[in-house]
């Protein structure tokens, strides 16, 4: 990207420019991916996006639910799928909450460190502070209406 910016002179740039370009520059293309991995990749994002509505409350949830399996020493870890209302025993549930809540705090982390160094960079300029406590925003979102909730997810 950087190459690209400097040959270019643009500042916003399309990913896929930035591919043509370095491919243009001699950049060797990546090996075909497996199609079982594509598929199966296809799958799992169909999996994350099934949604359905609990009859009590009328609310949307995820129907479908990944879970880290370890494989052993020096095997990689495998992600399994579950479905929260047939097979959610706590301990695969908790395991998926958990690392949700994990890839939540890495979020924050790097926002944060972002953060920090762009107030660090602009220092003529407001400082841009975000509130980290997200329980308000959370509570909020679960009291909107059924189509608020469909439109921010």
């Amino acid at each position: 990207m950087r190459w690209y910016r400097h040959e270019t002179k643009k500042n916003g740039v399309d990913m896929h420019d930035v591919a043509r370009f370095a491919i243009s520059k001699g950049w060797k293309l990546a090996p075909p991916l497996d199609p079982v991995d594509l598929l199966a990749h296809d799958f799992a994002r169909a999996a994350r996006q099934e949604t359905r509505y609990d009859k009590s409350t009328g609310k949307p949830y995820r129907a479908k639910f990944a879970y880290p399996v370890s494989q052993g020493a020096n095997k990689p870890q495998q992600t399994l799928w579950g479905d929260i209302d047939e097979d959610a025993p706590r301990a695969f549930f908790l395991k998926s909450v958990v690392k949700r809540r994990e890839g939540m705090v890495d979020d924050g982390v790097q926002l944060s460190l972002d953060l920090d160094h762009w107030n660090s960079i602009h220092p003529n300029e407001k400082p841009i502070e975000l509130p980290w406590d997200l329980t308000d925003d959370i509570s909020w979102r679960k009291n909107a209406d059924n189509e608020s909730v469909k439109k921010a997810s």
